[in-house]
């Protein structure tokens, strides 16, 4: 059965790396034991140019690799040049079906990439609620989760403290 496997190459040479891999998988007739050969890269629109959409990868220095384990497969990988490693050394970890499917939603821009806000956010901090049934309310932020990108803000409703989950995107500073 084929699963997805990260391989850690030099950065920057991720396109070489991928047609190298392509051309030795069909020179050494592997084609059954190989998927697709991915390098995660996400369309970034720029704030200021409205018109200017980027490729940003999303992971610099790494392919996803769709194939099967069987003997000869690994060091066929690892024996390209440019390939330090595959994650997890010599008996790799494949990637759960939820993480590939975040990944392929974030290629095909289904999933918004772009940078983190949770390093401005903090415990007892005043936010502006702006989207969802509470935009335009101000609350307190009460607890962060930095994984789900989720917070508990505490918004005054009806004179009352009330606790309301949102996400990082549906709050302004």
């Amino acid at each position: 059965m084929k699963r997805w496997y990260v391989v850690q190459v030099y950065a920057g040479y991720e396109d070489a790396v991928k047609a190298d891999l392509e051309k030795r998988i069909v020179e050494r007739g592997l084609q059954d034991y190989f998927g697709e050969i991915l390098i995660p890269a996400a369309k970034l629109r720029q704030f200021f140019e409205a018109a200017d959409v980027q490729d940003q990868q999303l992971f610099p220095g790494y392919l996803l690799i769709e194939m099967e384990i069987v003997p000869g497969v690994i060091r066929a990988v690892t024996s390209a040049p440019r390939v330090l490693r595959f994650l997890g050394g010599m008996d790799p970890a494949p990637l759960s079906q939820k993480e590939i499917d975040r990944i392929l939603s974030q290629m095909k821009g289904e999933v918004t990439v772009g940078k983190k806000r949770e390093e401005f956010i903090a415990v007892g901090t005043d936010v502006d609620i702006s989207e969802g049934p509470f935009a335009g309310f101000v609350g307190v932020v009460e607890k962060v989760d930095h994984e789900g990108e989720k917070l508990t803000v505490m918004v005054s409703i009806f004179g009352r403290m009330t606790p309301v989950e949102l996400g990082f995107h549906q709050i302004k500073q």
